[in-house]
């Protein structure tokens, strides 16, 4: 390459990045912000967008199913009532005889539409149900940061959760006939992360 044309590409290279750093200053001056705190602000709206992103998981069937207002969960991909008349039962695992193990095993039975299946069945207890069906992204999140509402969890142990627990996990692997969440697992886990290592800020 002709030493002409190195420099030239070399004061190119320091222009724009003059360039992008005027830029930003005078971002930072119009808001009258300090960069430190310009960023901060950036990294919070970036993790209440992900806890945004994150909420149109929690609202699909596959968690929402097990997440109900009422006492008896759903099923299906219209989330409709589950059949038999199933209720969640003083500890989550069903009412009387209608015990939630007795169809849903610790893996999926085979066939369009069978039974699903995945370790601990269950529904939240009624003492701490954890009511995803009806709530806005804001309610949401609220509930997720009070540990009178979550199960005793910290932000952390809230990732933990959604990262680890079989029966979460099952939801990218929900047998015939069901579709899964609209993010993959791995993208879910990554705009959870996001939201708590930005503060853990939620919508309005």
């Amino acid at each position: 390459m002709q030493r002409h044309e190195v420099k030239r590409r070399r004061r190119w290279r320091w222009v724009t990045a003059a360039s992008l750093a005027l830029a930003v200053a005078a971002v930072v001056a119009g808001t009258g912000e300090e960069p430190a705190r310009a960023a901060a602000r950036a990294e919070e709206a970036g993790a209440r967008a992900a806890f945004g992103a994150a909420y149109a998981v929690f609202m699909h069937p596959r968690c929402l199913n097990c997440h109900p207002a009422g006492e008896q969960p759903l099923q299906g991909d219209d989330s409709r009532p589950h059949a038999q008349n199933v209720q969640r039962g003083r500890t989550g695992n069903g009412k009387y005889a209608l015990k939630c193990s007795n169809c849903h095993q610790t893996a999926n039975v085979a066939g369009r539409h069978m039974p699903p299946g995945a370790p601990n069945w269950h529904l939240p207890p009624p003492g701490m149900p954890m009511v995803f069906e009806g709530k806005t992204a804001g309610e949401l999140c609220r509930q997720f940061k009070d540990p009178a509402e979550n199960g005793g969890k910290t932000i952390a142990g809230v990732i933990h959760h959604i990262e680890e627990d079989p029966l979460v996990l099952w939801g990218w692997s929900p047998g015939e006939g069901r579709t899964p969440p609209p993010l993959s697992r791995a993208e879910f886990v990554a705009k959870m992360k996001q939201w708590a290592d930005g503060g853990a800020p939620c919508p309005e």
